[in-house]
C-alpha cells in the first residue's frame, strides 16, 4: 500500500511538469493521480483526504488493468531494443535547461553512452543506453512523468 508522504511527493511532483495524469501500481494496489479531474468515491479502496488540485483514485490492480487494456493499431517493431526507466521520476533530455539534448533519433550510441536524466525525489539519475545501436525514436517529451519500466527509447542494437 502507498504512504500518504509518498502520494503528497508524487502529487508535488506532477503539479511541476506537464504531464495530466499518473498511474503507479505497487503489491496490487493501484493510485491515480490526475490534475483538474474528480474523485470518483465508489472506486475508492478506502478514504484518503488530501486537499490539492490533483485528485487521487485507488483502484483494484485486476479491475484497473482489464478497464485500460490497450487497443495498439499497429505493434511495434520487436528486433528494436527498448531502453525503458528503471523507476518512477521525471524524464530530461540535457543535462541541463540550456544544454544539448544527449540523444536525438539517429544519434550514435555505446553501452556506455549517457542517453538522458530521471529525477526521482530530487537526484538526478543519468540513464545509460546499455546497448550499441542507433537511437531510432525517442517516445518521451523532456519534462514528461515517467513510470518504472515505461520504454524511452527504441534502438536499432548492432
Amino acid at each position: 500500500m502507498f504512504k500518504i508522504s509518498e502520494i503528497k511527493e508524487l502529487i508535488e511532483l506532477l503539479d511541476r511538469t506537464s504531464v495530466q495524469e499518473l498511474e503507479l501500481e505497487e503489491e496490487g494496489a493501484r493510485v491515480v493521480i490526475r490534475k483538474g479531474s474528480r474523485i470518483d468515491a465508489s472506486a475508492l479502496q478506502a478514504p484518503v483526504a488530501i486537499q490539492q488540485q490533483p485528485q487521487i483514485q485507488a483502484v483494484p490492480a485486476q479491475a484497473a488493468a482489464a478497464a485500460t487494456a490497450p487497443a495498439q493499431a499497429s505493434a511495434p517493431d520487436e528486433s528494436l531494443h527498448k531502453i525503458v526507466s528503471p523507476m518512477v521520476g521525471t524524464f530530461y533530455s540535457s543535462p541541463s535547461p540550456d544544454a544539448d539534448v544527449y540523444v536525438n533519433a539517429g544519434s550514435r550510441v555505446n553501452e556506455k553512452s549517457v542517453v538522458c536524466i530521471i529525477e526521482a525525489m530530487k537526484l538526478m539519475n543519468e540513464l545509460l543506453a546499455e546497448v550499441k545501436g542507433e537511437i531510432v525514436e525517442v517516445l518521451v517529451e523532456n519534462g514528461q512523468l515517467v513510470e518504472y519500466g515505461q520504454p524511452l527509447f527504441l534502438v536499432r542494437a548492432e
